[in-house]
């Protein structure tokens, strides 16, 4: 078993005692039965008595044969415990209350604390312009005047290291690392001297495997070469790749030891002697040449080069789910995918959806720009068919968008669309042709994807329809949505939400059912059914409005396991005239089950304006955006 912790080390220096701080191993006898100590400490609470417990606890009861060596490995490795507290000075009793040798009352007098006196740290090699180490050293936990504890000199070591190697400092050393303790000052002095060496630069980026284009790929890169390393770059570039969907497996790998490392057989070697060798060089190069090689690969310029190995996708994927919601009753969906149509990186999605209500296919064609991850042309179709309470439609659609994603997290699409729709809207028929352009703006965060704890959703749409350009109806829509979820602690669940819409319009019996506003329904106000308030004619069937406002509140409480209750709030309503005459409110509570295929919502509501007051279920799976 291995135990991290301070063990001193006696050098020739006067009235000097130097610690090294390492990995001590306490290998036990795994011959016969084991018995673990059982001990019991006195004089001394906290972290350091719990050390020395934990330390002794591994110690076989059996592993020495007599008590005398016994007390002595207990004595010995109780000391070490409390050393690495800062406790120099303690005094040790020990009792064994029974001829076994299987219990230990340790009693501990600590005496005074050693405390840090003197704290060196010196930065040498490119590190020292580091900003980042700079930030390291300043945040050095090492200060004077605290107590001695060599897990504080330990973590500060690793972070120095660690933090060399994600920035690039392969050949870095500490050319001093040292406690130096005076147990009758109870007085510490820690000396780091940290020699980064040269920074390791990025080298040339090597794709293999891939099926596209090499420019698609290295645009993708976020870094040039000669540009200082950094690990994050190289899990930036991992990620990019990742999310183009073009490849089933992204592996990216810096050669760091073929073409640095001194002890390796690197190409400097084989240019050399002709020779191709998998031998240690030190078996080939001794003592002076040796030397003389390391000078000779120190001298080069310290260059990483980086393989990108790449596994496409599968050309065509297929997928087929099911579901169920109050809103359309049973529906099912098949999709079908091609992530990547050619060697420019062309990808083409396919969908088809079924319900009672409504019947759609849909796809989208997208062609990837100089920045494939963040600009793209997309051509979307799709034809719609809708057959709902005082609905009926049928709608072919072609938009044309340039998409932008901006770092910040912003979606912009500006497109043209062209819709032919033939409706019925209560006791209207029309058949319109409409073509206008659009933009809209998006943006959702979220942390955790099936069951979020914190995250919002926001969206802006704008579209202006005018005959100067063709279109059988003038109008300008907007339409706007906000959602937020954020967690009280790890009980408390809190989902808020408000959108609507706006039309301008001085023809809105041309305008189709799929852009006027209806409200009601499990993702709207709960308590009335789906689409089910909107403006009515004289016979009392639904119009739709020319705006629509709906908000809601939910406060969600952890039950137990998976399982969550909620209690909500909805209000809103679809209206001819800003401001509405009245909002449709309805309030219930519900049931969240975290299911392995996504939260499943259940929820009795209560619509206060229903001249039936009745109750009203609503069910739904999948996350609230």
């Amino acid at each position: 078993m291995c135990l991290n912790y301070s063990a001193a080390g006696v050098e020739s220096m006067i009235h000097l005692k130097v610690l090294r701080t390492g990995l001590i191993c306490l290998a036990l006898p795994a011959a016969g039965q084991a018995w673990a100590l059982d001990v019991t400490v006195n004089g001394l609470s906290g972290a350091p008595a719990e050390n020395v417990v934990n330390i002794l606890s591994e110690l076989d009861a059996n592993s020495q044969s007599t008590r005398q060596r016994l007390d002595g490995v207990v004595r010995n490795r109780a000391q070490q415990a409390l050393q690495a507290f800062g406790y120099y000075n303690a005094t040790l009793a020990t009792r064994y209350p029974d001829k076994s040798n299987e219990q230990v009352v340790i009693d501990i007098e600590p005496g005074e604390r050693t405390k840090i006196t003197q704290v060196d740290v010196s930065l040498e090699g490119d590190a020292k312009k580091d900003e980042a180490f700079e930030d390291v050293v300043q945040s050095n936990p090492l200060k004077v005047g605290d107590p001695l504890l060599h897990s504080r000199y330990d973590g500060f070591k690793a972070k120095i290291s660690t933090l060399s190697l994600e920035r690039g400092y392969f050949n870095s050393r500490f050319r001093q690392q040292r406690i130096e303790v005076r147990p009758w000052e109870n007085s510490a002095r820690i000396f780091l001297d940290f020699d980064s060496g040269e920074r390791y630069r990025f080298g040339q980026v090597h794709f293999q495997g891939s099926q596209i284009e090499q420019r698609r790929l290295k645009a993708m890169i976020p870094f040039a070469p000669g540009d200082p390393y950094l690990a994050g770059d190289l899990a930036t570039l991992n990620q990019n790749l990742g999310q183009t969907d073009w490849f089933s497996g992204v592996a990216v790998r810096p050669r760091v030891n073929e073409e640095s490392s001194p002890a390796a057989p690197s190409q400097w070697w084989r240019e050399a002697t002709g020779r191709d060798t998998t031998a240690d060089t030190s078996a080939v190069l001794g003592g002076p040449g040796l030397n003389a090689a390391r000078e000779l690969t120190d001298s080069r310029p310290t260059v990483v080069p980086v393989d990108v190995e790449l596994t496409p996708a599968d050309r065509h994927q297929f997928e087929v789910g099911v579901g169920y919601a109050t809103d359309v009753g049973p529906r099912t969906q098949f999709s079908w995918t091609m992530p990547w149509l050619n060697r420019y990186g062309h990808s083409l999605t396919n969908s088809l959806y079924l319900s009672a209500p409504e019947q759609r296919f849909s796809g989208e064609y997208t062609i990837p720009l100089e920045n494939p991850l963040r600009d793209s042309y997309r051509v979307r179709y799709g034809l719609k068919n809708i057959d709902n309470e005082d609905t009926k439609s049928f709608e072919s659609s072609v938009q044309v968008a340039r998409h932008w994603e901006f770092s910040n997290g912003w979606i912009q699409d500006l497109y043209w669309q062209t819709t032919y729709e033939d409706f019925t809207q209560a006791d209207q028929d029309d058949a319109v042709l409409l073509l206008y352009p659009g933009i809209s703006w998006s943006r959702t965060r979220k942390r955790n994807q099936t069951f979020p704890s914190w995250g919002d959703k926001q969206q802006l749409t704008l579209e202006w329809s005018d005959p100067a350009w063709g279109s059988e109806a003038r109008f300008v829509r907007t339409t706007f949505d906000s959602q937020w979820i954020r967690m009280l602690g790890t009980e408390n669940r809190f989902v808020g939400r408000i959108g609507g819409g706006a039309m301008a319009t001085n023809t809105f019996d041309k305008i189709p059912p799929s852009l006027r506003f209806f409200a009601g329904g499990d993702q709207s106000i709960r308590g009335y059914s789906y689409e089910s308030l909107s403006p009515e004619n004289d016979d009392g069937e639904l119009l739709g409005g020319q705006h629509m406002l709906t908000s809601s509140i939910e406060y969600q409480r952890h039950l137990t396991g998976n399982f969550w209750s909620a209690t909500f709030v909805d209000t809103g309503n679809a209206f001819d005239e800003w401001w509405p005459d009245e909002l449709k409110t309805g309030a219930g509570v519900g049931v969240r089950w975290i299911s392995p295929v996504g939260p499943i919502r259940f929820d009795i509501a209560h619509p206060f304006d229903d001249e039936e007051d009745s109750w009203r279920l609503h069910f739904s799976i999948g996350p609230e955006f």
